[in-house]
C-alpha cells in the first residue's frame, strides 16, 4: 500500500457534526470518507479527460457520411426554382 499524507482541512462545525454522524453509521472514519469521495473525484476527472482526448481525437479528421464528394462544379450549380 502506498504511503499516505496527512492534511489540514478547515470545515464549517455543522458540516463536521454531520459527516461524523454519517461516518459513524457506516462504520468509518471522517477522514476514510474524505478520502473515499476525492479518490472518486479524481477518477472522475481522469475519465473525462480520457473522453475528450478521444473526442478530440475523432473531431481533427474528417468524418465519412458516405457517398461521394461533389466537384466544384456541381457544388456551385444554380438550378432554376419555379
Amino acid at each position: 500500500m502506498a504511503a499516505k499524507q496527512n492534511i489540514t482541512v478547515a470545515i464549517d462545525p455543522a458540516i463536521l457534526k454531520k459527516a461524523r454522524a454519517i461516518a459513524a453509521r457506516r462504520g468509518r472514519s471522517v477522514s476514510a470518507l474524505l478520502a473515499d469521495e476525492l479518490r472518486e473525484l479524481v477518477a472522475e476527472e481522469a475519465g473525462y479527460a480520457m473522453a475528450r482526448k478521444r473526442a478530440v481525437a475523432l473531431l481533427s479528421s474528417p468524418l465519412s457520411l458516405g457517398g461521394t464528394p461533389l466537384s466544384r462544379e456541381d457544388t456551385h450549380v444554380r438550378r432554376r426554382i419555379r
